[in-house]
Order: C-alpha cells, then structure tokens, then sequence
C-alpha cells in the first residue's frame, strides 16, 4: 500500500511513458557519438547495416526498444524464451517499419543457447553492432520469505543468464558497437522487498564498468540503463492496485 497518495498517482503517471523513453534513450545511445574515435557513430564505423540483438524482447521494455532500433535503421534481432508469438509479431512490426528483422528463442541461462542466438544474428545480417542485455526477471518477498527457488531463478537470469550474454558480445560485437547491460533504479531506493533482485540489477553496473575498460581499445561502449517505474507485466504482476 502506498503511504504516500500524491507520490503513487506521480508514479502512474511517470510509468506510463516510462517504456517508450526508456527504449528510446538506449537507442539514441545506440547511435550517440564518443569520445577517443575522432567523434564517428555507429553507423559510420560500419560497412553496411548496422545490427542490434536484444534479448527478452517479445514484451516490455526488451519488445519497445526492439520497435524503436526498427524504425531508426537497424537491422534486429528478437529474443524470447516463451512468448514464441509475441516475439515473431515484433518481428513484424519492425519489417513493417522497413528493417529486416529475425526472432529466436533462446533462454540466456544457457549459454549454448546465447551462443546460438548470436550465431544467428550473424548468419542473417554479417555481424552485431549492438547488444541489449535486456532479459530478466523479478521475485519480491522480505528476506525473511523468499524461496531458495525464487532467489535462485532470479540470480540464474539476471546474474549468470546476463553474463553469459555479455560474454558473448565482448566476443560478438564488431569495433565501434554498443552494448547495454538493463540495471534498475532500485538499487538506489534500496525499497523493502526489492534486496535480492536490486542485488541482481546492481551487478550489471558492475559488468558494465568492467566490461566498458575490457573493450575501450575496440572503441566499443558499455553502458548500464537503469529505468525507473516502468509499466510492464514485470513491474505490475502480483502487485495490488495500492501497491501501483
């Protein structure tokens, strides 16, 4: 329950809009300029289309910034781990933007999977630009009720099931590219509830600060995006009307 009514109704409100600025700023991020490579883009460092993979992108946020790297040029490939119609319907919407666009299903946990997931995306457009390490999940209880289960499919898909996709796209990504670990704004809100997923979320602030020196001499960028109240099914499942 909300303690404070002014604040929940803000939040609302912030929430709504929170999917479409949260996948645009990636993408602008995606073709932003940088420091160290004479101020060139993505697009400029890239023979050809440049391409994005974004995993856990049949909904959400993962699905908005799939669309909007669609509409801005780049060619995409879609993730899923269940949701096989929903992924191929972004798909869609991103060929019917005008970019050619694949989806695979492949759970991140595995990493022959991930390893499959970016062969494909090579197989079908020659290379990867850009990465969006997207896919996650979220269990809340206080610490004193969370399940081994809960905690353990939790660390499995946003620690392990992260680093197996960022392994891979410090191995994948071309000179020049981007790559975008999903953090949270709960790891600065630290709220009751939240320790174990805010603990799984600050660890891609951590992958992305190391990964980002590991590769600065490939002029390849890596930056955590931390979305606040977001929307989705993710946020809003199993939470009360009050809780919203």
């Amino acid at each position: 329950m909300c303690p404070v009514p002014m604040r929940c109704r803000r939040r609302k409100l912030l929430a709504g809009a929170g999917v479409l600025a949260t996948s645009a700023a990636m993408a602008g991020l995606a073709q932003a300029q940088y420091r160290g490579n004479a101020g060139r883009t993505v697009r400029e460092l890239t023979d050809g289309p440049r391409v994005a993979l974004v995993t856990g992108s049949s909904r959400g946020i993962g699905a908005a910034t799939a669309r909007q790297l669609g509409r801005d040029g780049y060619r995409v490939v879609v993730n899923c781990v269940v949701n096989r119609d929903l992924a191929a319907q972004v798909a869609r919407d991103i060929e019917a933007s005008g970019s050619p666009a694949i989806w695979r299903q492949a759970d991140v946990r595995d990493p022959t999977a991930v390893r499959a997931l970016f062969d494909a995306g090579e197989e079908a457009f020659g290379g990867i630009d850009v990465v969006v390490a997207n896919a996650g999940v979220m269990h809340l209880a206080p610490f004193a009720d969370m399940s081994d289960e809960d905690v353990n499919h939790m660390f499995d898909v946003n620690i392990l099931g992260s680093f197996h996709t960022l392994r891979e796209a410090a191995r994948r990504v071309r000179d020049g590219g981007r790559i975008f670990p999903l953090s949270s704004t709960i790891t600065r809100f630290r709220t009751e509830t939240y320790g174990p997923y805010a603990a799984s979320k600050m660890a891609q602030e951590l992958y992305a600060t190391v990964l980002a020196k590991e590769l600065a001499g490939r002029n390849i960028s890596v930056n955590a995006i931390a979305p606040g109240v977001v929307n989705t099914t993710l946020f809003t499942d199993g939470k009360t009307e009050a809780e919203l």
